[in-house]
């Protein structure tokens, strides 16, 4: 049996590409020694092949094959859209 795809959710950060936009995912785990919560960013190339996300929208993204030499995650629906920063 296959496993599930790693779905994530995160912010655009920049949608400059084509077909592409980079996702900023906030991860909170505890520390492993001191067990304060800690926030980890990390940022994600992923497919948009409509070109619909703006700066600062809420997406959901998925993990998926290898698109390109840093896609691996693809767009898989927009949760809130930041209709007033057009930049």
């Amino acid at each position: 049996m296959r496993e599930k795809k790693k779905v994530r959710e995160g912010v655009v950060i920049s949608n400059a590409m084509d077909k592409t936009v980079k996702v900023e995912v906030v991860r909170r785990h505890p520390h492993p020694l001191y067990g304060k919560i800690v926030k980890t960013r990390s940022s994600l190339n992923a497919h948009d092949e409509r070109n619909e996300c703006r700066l600062g929208d809420k997406v959901q993204v998925v993990e998926s094959r290898p698109i390109s030499k840093l896609k691996r995650w693809a767009v898989l629906k927009i949760l809130s859209s930041s209709e007033g920063s057009e930049v």
